[in-house]
């Protein structure tokens, strides 16, 4: 009998369910792998709660860490390296696929079929094409690398969707040496762009209302941590930034929090010329009150960012290599549920009881 894996996918009724299918043998330049883990990603959770505005059902995950266990002939990852059976690699979790506008024009992070394969359903083959499963199926229009030997294997499960995204984002405002920047939520992003930016030279400010999140923060980097629950109101927020920047405002700022009231509070934090960074709000549909009028008066820039330029992922992976050590990243995971209680995975991470849960098959 042919061997068999298991996936995990949201059904029309909006349950988890879980299916069997005998593995495909991967087409020509196609890799096959098996799951070492798989977090639950804030985009999961959205699409769970019927949230998401392209992605109502299907095979979810995509944030993993992978051992190839079959190749479609002579396969080199995109840094150039072949792929053996039994290397571990992360793959990029959206498609580019090289024929439409976007990627034409260069921008490869916008592929109008980025999601041609995730969360299809499925008994459509080749069935594992998200990484909430015992399985997971890279197509050769999919950017995968191989994880270099030195990297923790928890970090490097989360190298695909985090860490990539913020080297991105901090890229398209120029972080650099000498700024100092407001990181609006500790959560995962905020955790890796405090640490992304402390490693370019900038001081950070962290903003949360959860203690342990700040405390975190304080081990990824952070210079000075804001505390909600002290600093109460925006007025006081904005006072304490002035204050520790000797009356400027930040240089700037970047928000992950996912709340849209919380733009207009950047527009506040951010001095003369400040460079902001949206990243956090992705569902269409939410209202936020902001003071156009605070932003223009003072020349600032908004930049949003929607996934990565593929190769990006390959800066994730060099950058672990050399501050992995640095940064607790393998402890942002705190939480270990085997495939067949992916339900309750998803209920525990939508009610904060656990900050990043991952899956084992």
């Amino acid at each position: 009998m042919s061997p068999t894996g298991k996936v995990a996918y949201l059904s029309e009724s909006k349950s988890m369910e879980i299916n069997e299918y005998q593995l495909p043998t991967p087409a020509q330049d196609d890799v096959l792998t098996e799951i070492v883990q798989a977090n639950v990603c804030g985009s999961e959770l959205h699409i769970w709660r019927g949230e998401h505005p392209h992605i109502d059902e299907g095979v979810l995950g995509h944030e993993a860490l992978c051992r190839v266990i079959e190749t479609g002939g002579e396969v080199y990852d995109n840094a150039g390296m072949k792929l053996e059976v039994d290397d571990l690699v992360v793959p990029a979790y959206f498609a580019t696929c090289g024929e439409c506008v976007q990627c034409g024009q260069g921008n490869h992070q916008y592929c109008q079929n980025a999601y041609k394969y995730w969360s299809r359903g499925p008994d459509e083959w080749p069935h594992f094409h998200g990484t909430f499963g015992s399985h997971y199926y890279i197509h050769s229009d999919q950017y995968v690398y191989k994880v270099p030997d030195s990297v923790d294997i928890a970090a490097a499960a989360a190298a695909n969707c985090a860490l990539s995204q913020v080297l991105f984002g901090l890229n398209q405002i120029e972080v650099s040496l000498g700024d100092t920047v407001v990181i609006q939520g500790a959560g995962g992003l905020g955790l890796n762009a405090t640490a992304v930016a402390t490693e370019r030279g900038a001081e950070t400010i962290v903003v949360d209302g959860v203690r342990d999140r700040l405390n975190r923060a304080q081990e990824f980097g952070a210079n000075h941590t804001i505390d909600i629950t002290e600093y109460e109101t925006i007025e006081d927020r904005v006072d304490r930034v002035q204050a520790l920047t000797d009356g400027q405002g930040a240089d700037a700022a970047v928000e992950v929090t996912g709340i849209p009231a919380t733009i207009d509070e950047g527009f506040r934090l951010l001095g003369r010329g400040g460079r902001y960074l949206v990243m956090g709000n992705i569902i269409p549909g939410k209202k936020a009150t902001i003071d156009p009028g605070r932003a223009v008066r003072k020349s600032v820039s908004v930049t949003t960012t929607m996934r990565y330029p593929p190769w990006i992922l390959n800066e994730a992976l060099d950058f672990l290599v050399k501050f992995g050590d640095v940064y607790p990243f393998s402890e942002l995971i705190d939480a270990e549920y085997c495939l067949a209680n992916v339900q309750q995975a998803l209920q525990d991470s939508a009610n904060r009881e656990v900050a990043r849960a991952t899956l084992t098959p």
